[in-house]
């Protein structure tokens, strides 16, 4: 015998407002949790859960009232959330088709002159072809690039500038270590051993 399927939020939700709307009565929470088991089968652990549900969907309205929160719901109130609701589906809707003639628009304006015939197609073949030879070209050109007379001239002026750069680095260790070398009284092999200095540091010609 299978076992009884139990109910969904939805179908809890509709159960739940035909208790508001038969009764047309005020509720308080513990009132419902008594009433929602019996006649509509809502377990009295969600009934919290769906009348919050219910309130947060405007379809139950819930005022505190002293130390005690009531809730009611009017047949009324349901048609007027439903309407409140198509309304705003159907302002959606309505951007989404302004939305969509805006792009029919664009794309009409865009295809003009883009038509299917047989100059568009050998102008496309010739452009094609035109972006193939340039490629040709640019991959033969690096080839030559090592005998250009101003590609070389600016290696040499980067080379020249990196030996630079590193002498420069060269000089501040080596007043880094004497530094360290006067003030603490540190070998020079410690002090290379302790900051990973290579012993044949040197200038670079």
């Amino acid at each position: 015998m299978s076992k009884k399927r139990g109910l969904s939020a939805d179908e809890k939700k509709t159960r739940m407002l035909e208790i508001f709307h038969q009764s047309k009565d005020f509720f308080q929470l513990k009132e419902l949790e008594k009433i929602a088991p019996k006649e509509k089968g809502i377990t009295m652990q969600s009934v919290k859960e769906v009348v919050q549900s219910l309130v947060d969907d405007h379809l139950v309205d819930s005022e505190k009232i002293g130390t005690s929160i009531y809730f009611w719901s009017f047949p009324s109130k349901a048609i007027t959330a439903k309407k409140r609701k198509l309304n705003e589906l159907q302002n959606e809707l309505d951007d989404c088709n302004k939305k969509l003639k805006r792009t029919e628009d664009a794309i009409a304006t865009e295809s003009v002159g883009r038509e299917n015939n047989a100059d568009r197609a050998a102008t496309l073949a010739e452009l094609d072809e035109v972006v193939k030879q340039e490629e040709s070209l640019k991959k033969e050109l690096q080839k030559y690039r090592d005998c250009d007379p101003e590609y070389i001239s600016q290696l040499k002026i980067d080379t020249e500038n990196l030996k630079m750069a590193i002498n420069r680095w060269t000089e501040n260790i080596y007043i880094l270590k004497s530094y360290i070398k006067n003030n603490f009284q540190m070998d020079n092999n410690v002090i290379d051993q302790s900051f990973g200095i290579p012993q044949d540091l040197d200038y670079i010609e």
